[in-house]
């Protein structure tokens, strides 16, 4: 004989479970809420502390750089995909940040306006959406460049791995880099000055809106990481670990591994395209530095600074590059990437993992990088 549960009894248990998870997540994840919550109040207060105005002097300064920073950690989340997660290491990834850029450069400078011209989309109560929906429409075409790109590096590396895997992706982002330098298209791209004064609209426009464009750049890279953490807790993401750890072993359970590559160059080309279609609006330009493969090498070194297969830890390290670059460029002048390729050296000897990595792992390497640091210096002598 069983006894059934009043409705009212399992009501209950289902609230408290849900709190009980609802607690737990809170727990777990209060450091994030209260970084996030101390991003949201920088500028105001930041504004009080300086005694200016949120619109001007060293607060709409201070968002500038900070801007610069939510859009980088999102370029270097998106190589920590293919890096950390599939074990891919691809030297062509500014390909994909270059692309969107340029996406949306060429579509709002030489589309946009005379699509403009030409008609008016309104909504209810006769307000003008057509701005907005050229925007949204050189989005879109940011996101459909960054998937054939992203389908270009698969398919044409898809038969190789290792060195020449490497030296592939290198081969293609170069090729995608002298393309935008090409003075054939110098009419639409600019050549080697690239595109300048790209048309944004006056709404969203980061020189008059400046706070505004901070609280875009803000949600964007929340939401790029949310969206990435989903991927890589996913079914999915359990198989582009594997595919990282051991590609026959994840062949031989019958994954394919060539089809998760291809997902997983999709996905990363995706989410730096659309942080490049960003920096382009926030420069309102699109240059062939976009596409360089010094860009790549900054995502490389954001990336092992932070950790690699972390997420968060590339974006710490995107905001430790730039805004240590930016001082470092005051102290030191032209000379800062010495001194900080000199730090670069030191985290990594003593931060082997980075500093999410080590700090997740728990494996403060201090004697073992003092060993390694002695070695150099002996065959430096010797």
């Amino acid at each position: 004989m069983t006894t059934r549960v009043p409705p009212t009894q399992t009501d209950a248990r289902k609230t408290s479970s849900l709190t009980a998870r609802l607690g737990t997540g809170l727990r777990k994840e209060w450091p994030a809420l209260l970084l996030l919550a101390g991003l949201i109040l920088f500028p105001f207060v930041f504004s009080w502390f300086s005694s200016s105005t949120v619109y001007e002097g060293p607060p709409k300064f201070w968002q500038g750089q900070l801007i610069l920073v939510f859009i980088m950690a999102v370029f270097a989340m998106s190589y920590d995909l293919l890096m950390g997660y599939v074990g891919i290491l691809s030297f062509g990834h500014a390909a994909f940040f270059g692309g969107g850029a340029y996406a949306v450069a060429l579509f709002l400078t030489h589309v946009a306006p005379g699509i403009a011209s030409k008609y008016r989309i309104t909504f209810i109560g006769g307000l003008d959406i057509t701005g907005p929906l050229l925007l949204l429409a050189a989005v879109l075409l940011a996101i459909a460049v960054s998937i054939l790109l992203g389908l270009l590096f698969s398919v044409v590396s898809a038969r190789v791995s290792g060195v020449y895997f490497a030296m592939i992706t290198l081969a293609i982002g170069e090729a995608i880099h002298i393309l935008s330098k090409a003075t054939d298209f110098v009419e639409w791209t600019g050549a080697d000055q690239g595109l300048h004064g790209v048309p944004i609209p006056p709404w969203i426009n980061p020189t008059q809106h400046r706070l505004r464009f901070y609280f875009i750049a803000l949600a964007f890279a929340v939401l790029m990481y949310l969206a990435a953490r989903r991927i890589v807790n996913s079914p999915t993401g359990r198989v582009f670990v594997a595919v990282r750890e051991n590609e026959s072993r994840t062949r031989m359970i019958g994954y394919n591994p060539a089809v998760y590559r291809t997902w997983a160059f999709v996905i990363s080309a995706i989410i730096a395209g659309l942080a490049g279609a960003l920096f382009s609006l926030w420069t309102s330009s699109a240059t062939p530095t976009m596409t360089g493969s010094n860009t790549t090498i900054d995502a490389l070194i954001m990336t092992i600074l932070g950790g690699t297969g972390t997420l968060i830890g590339p974006m710490l390290g995107a905001a430790l590059m730039e805004i240590s670059g930016h001082f470092f460029y005051q102290w030191f002048g032209a000379r800062w990437p010495l001194v900080f390729g000199l730090i670069f050296i030191a985290l990594v000897m003593f931060l082997p993992y980075g500093i999410v990595g080590t700090w997740q792992r728990r494996s403060l390497q201090i004697k073992r990088g003092w060993r390694r640091l002695l070695g150099l210096l002996e065959e430096r002598k010797a």
